[in-house]
């Protein structure tokens, strides 16, 4: 008896050390962030700290800036992986962010967090105080917002639409290939942009007509960006994935296909997105493999739904082609997050995939935009 309780001792410890040795590597250590000075500009608002740990919302209330008593706004985070994130300053909107002194976009802030550690910040401008940066849209002539209210049935949302037409579309009578792509603000148009545009018009007009393709560009939902771009339940809500990939696939494509000469087949149907955007697209091609035949990852914010590994290894369907990229210097564990969610789909879609990783990278649009072409041309040669 004596043996058999000191065997079940033993297994309890046991577990109990394995069940530590498998909790996510939050280290008990402190961040805080100091604002040492700032614009007298709008001096009345409210700061909020967004970066690569909280989803990059702009405006979430646990990241708030509060005043000590000497009158200086910080804020301190205690649930922080150890390792490398990247954060910036909003008065809790993307358009409230800060910039550079000349109202120029700046890349985000980056830091490598092991212990205790704080970091003094001084704003050089707000984004809203240079409301002549730019003068004029950089978005082309092919470009037209189809519908700035499009109704969302599955959420009883609105979204605006974005749609690129070739130029060739209103000389012809070809189909064409059509990329649907997320965060529709920041795709053809430095004017909605906060950080900078991905360019994806420049892209298409400059290729040669017959590579052209039809681009449908959705606006994310704000506030909704964390949830709708999630399947899963994660600390900043219910996921409403599943209703947003619905839409696109039950309501926003047929709607596209009734109405533009598009080749609506599952070759010439493709999906991609950035961060979060990233996440929802690699989702959607799973739940719907007989829609996309191309997938684009960048940067894919996985941390956020681990539950997706687990969804991805379970399913019995063959997954369609995927491209990932990623930069080194995004966090510590961008590579290995989606390396291993590339290994797994590659046993699932017959080895129709490319990883790429950049040593350089950043988590930020002109990274993106660099990457486009790449991911374009794979796009084509998987056709």
């Amino acid at each position: 008896m004596q043996q058999q309780r000191a065997f079940r001792i033993i297994k309890c410890f046991v577990a109990v050390f394995l069940c530590l040795q498998l909790q996510p590597c939050f280290a008990q250590h402190k961040l805080r962030i100091e604002i040492v000075s700032k614009p007298g500009t709008h001096a009345a608002d409210s700061l909020f700290l967004v970066g690569s740990f909280n989803g990059w919302n702009p405006g979430l209330t646990p990241y708030y800036f509060r005043v000590n008593e000497q009158g200086r706004q910080f804020v301190e985070v205690t649930d922080l992986q150890t390792g490398i994130h990247e954060f910036k300053i909003t008065r809790g909107r993307w358009d409230k962010a800060e910039c550079a002194a000349d109202g120029k976009s700046m890349l985000n802030r980056i830091f490598r967090f092991r212990n205790d550690t704080t970091i003094q910040v001084t704003i050089a401008g707000w984004n809203d105080d240079f409301p002549q940066r730019p003068p004029v849209t950089s978005r082309s002539r092919n470009v037209i917002e189809l519908d700035t209210a499009f109704y969302i049935p599955q959420l009883k949302r609105t979204r605006r639409i974005w749609l690129y037409l070739p130029e060739s579309y209103a000389t012809s009578s070809r189909r064409y290939p059509v990329l649907y792509l997320h965060d529709g603000q920041n795709l053809f148009d430095v004017l909605k942009a906060s950080f900078g545009e991905w360019g994806v018009d420049e892209l298409m007009d400059s290729l040669p007509e017959r590579r052209q393709c039809i681009v449908v560009g959705i606006d994310h939902g704000g506030p909704h960006r964390l949830t709708e771009y999630n399947p899963y339940p994660s600390r900043f809500g219910v996921g409403e994935g599943d209703a947003y990939t619905d839409f696109l696939v039950q309501t926003l494509k047929p709607w596209i296909d009734a109405r533009y000469r598009t080749k609506p087949q599952k070759s010439s149907t493709w999906i991609a997105g950035s961060s979060m955007g990233g996440l929802i697209s690699l989702y959607a091609a799973g739940k719907y493999p007989g829609v996309f035949g191309g997938v684009g990852v960048f940067s894919p914010a996985f941390w956020i739904a681990p539950q997706l590994t687990t969804w991805l290894q379970d399913r019995q369907e063959p997954l369609p082609a995927v491209y990932f990229v990623c930069g080194e210097l995004e966090s510590d564990k961008m590579v290995s997050d989606m390396v291993e969610v590339a290994g797994i789909v590659s046993k699932k879609n017959e080895g129709k995939i490319k990883i790429r990783t950049v040593p350089s990278g950043r988590h930020h649009e002109s990274f993106w935009r660099a990457e486009m072409p790449a991911f374009y041309q794979w796009l084509q040669k998987i056709r």
